[in-house]
Formats: structure tokens, sequence, C-alpha cells
């Protein structure tokens, strides 16, 4: 087996010297639960070369219908350890990385450079302090949320997470499908970004779905200074 053959329908669409690039590439996924499970999966399997993988958490039976890189028989485990072995089943180019540690205790321990890190937490005050970390290593970084039918994403260059209210606040319910639509979305904004295609930065894309189910999008430009 070769890249060639393993990204064949991915170069047919932007060409070899663009998967190339993306080969070259390192990156860090912060969380391994719903977000970060869809997040694995897709860029795992896209050609990224090296991912580094942060969570603390096991895997809980209420995780695994929702966090899809998990089953039954993980319950108990290291997320971050369960996603690893899974992207190395499933993808022989890639270096992937598993840090079982939360993400302040992560960041002490003077982690490599990387070319984009990824939000899959659930909790504002660690985003606030992914944002700060990111800027002061000059590193894009995209947040994402989700709870019950809507969801939010945003490629931050130099806005900053600070107009968003921080607060402890607990996620209500959700369901698998929404979590799968916004992990995806964040991981083709990632994807483009990396290979040098356009995208819309420092702006939220807000998704929702109305009373119908009809999914709605809306964007908002964040003040930058």
């Amino acid at each position: 087996m070769n890249p060639a053959d393993y990204f064949k329908r991915q170069i047919q669409l932007w060409g070899a010297p663009a998967q190339e690039r993306l080969a070259q590439k390192r990156i860090l996924i912060v969380g391994c639960g719903g977000l970060g499970s869809t997040l694995a999966l897709a860029l795992g399997g896209s050609g990224v070369g090296e991912i580094h993988l942060v969570d603390f958490d096991e895997v809980s039976v209420h995780n695994i219908h929702r966090q899809i890189v998990f089953t039954l028989e993980d319950a108990g485990r290291n997320k971050a350890e369960v996603t690893a072995e899974l992207l190395r089943r499933k993808n022989p180019f890639l270096e992937v990385v598993a840090h079982d540690k939360d993400f302040d205790r992560y960041i002490e321990d003077n982690p490599p450079r990387f070319d984009l890190i990824l939000d899959a937490t659930d909790n504002l005050p660690v985003r606030e302090r992914i944002d700060r970390w990111a800027k002061g290593r000059r590193t894009p970084w995209i947040y994402a949320s989700v709870e019950e039918f809507n969801g939010q994403v945003c490629f931050f260059e130099r806005a900053d997470f600070g107009v968003f209210a921080i607060s402890d606040h607990t996620p209500g319910g959700i369901a698998a499908p929404i979590v799968m639509q916004i992990g995806s979305f964040q991981a083709n904004l990632a994807l483009r970004h990396l290979v040098g295609l356009p995208i819309h930065q420092d702006t939220l894309h807000y998704f929702y779905y109305d009373k119908e189910g009809e999914l709605i999008l809306q964007k908002f430009a964040l003040p930058i200074e």
C-alpha cells in the first residue's frame, strides 16, 4: 500500500501537491468525546501527518451512543488512548500521540508547535485558555460547541474568544447526528486551511434545526481589534 492509492479520491479532489502538504502538518485535538471522535476519524483518515490527542477522561457507557470512536468494550479506558489505537489501525501513514491528561497539564509539558489546534471540549473556561495559549504561539484554532439541536463553529485567527460570555454552563441533552454534523464542519474547515484552500476566518457559524427539522445556518463576523 502507498499513499497515492490510499488517498486516491482526495488527490483527485485537490491534487498530489496539496495532499503532500497535508502530510507535513501537525495538529492538536483537545478533547476526544463527541466532537473529538468525529474530528479524529475525519482528519486521521485524510492524510494529516501527525495528530496529538489530549483527554484525561475515561469512556462512560452514556458516551458511547454519540462518541463514534468507542464501543462497549472501551468503557473505563482513557478516551485519547482508545482513539489513537483506532486511528493507527485505520491509517498506516499517520503518526498519532495520545496524552492522558487535561489541557492545563498538557501545555506545562512544553509540547511541539502545531499548524492548527482544534477545540473538542465542552468547557468554556478551557476554551478561553486554549485561545490565550494559541495566540501566544501565533497558531490558529477552531472552536466548536454543540447542544440539543444547535451548534456553532469558528476559525479563530485574530478575533478574541473573550467576545463570548465565559461561564461554567453545563450542556443540555444531545443526540448523535448534530454532534457529527458540527464536528464534520469543523473538520472541513481544518482540512481546507491545512491544504491551503480559502475559508472564512473569525466568523461564527451558527447552525440550528427549526421546529420542522430544517437546518438553518447563520454567520456573524466577530470583532477584531
